[in-house]
């Protein structure tokens, strides 16, 4: 019985990715046929709020830009998990309040490293 579980689990999910992989697979293929694409030297311009492009498009932008929206992206993810554990608190008692302290711990250990690297300093 326990391998019929077993077998029933990897199927569903091998099922699940054919699935996924076909449905993905038929919408580009059907899109590319009904659609009508037009290229006109208009659409082949870089996207700019609206203002036409002076000069190069392609230009290299400073590392700092990519690590300050890393820096948040991680931040804002530690929200989506305090959320979840702010409701259930109450109910977990002393348990969940000794494990957020050290997920808020490691946290604040990642901010003072980037802050001593200087990767909060907007350059």
């Amino acid at each position: 019985m326990q391998d019929l579980q077993n077998q029933m689990g990897a199927g569903s999910i091998i099922a699940l990715m054919i699935a996924a992989i076909t449905f993905s697979g038929l919408a580009i293929i059907v899109s590319k046929f009904l659609l009508k694409t037009t290229n006109t030297p208009a659409k082949l311009q870089p996207y700019e709020c609206g203002i036409p492009t002076i000069g190069p498009s392609w230009v290299q932008f400073s590392v700092g830009y990519y690590l300050f929206a890393l820096i948040f992206l991680i931040f804002d993810v530690e929200l989506i998990f305090l959320f979840p554990w702010a409701v259930v608190v109450k109910k977990m008692g002393w348990v969940a309040l000794i494990e957020v302290l050290i997920f808020i711990t490691i946290l604040f250990a990642g901010f003072l490293y980037a802050h001593k690297k200087k990767a909060l300093q907007w350059k």
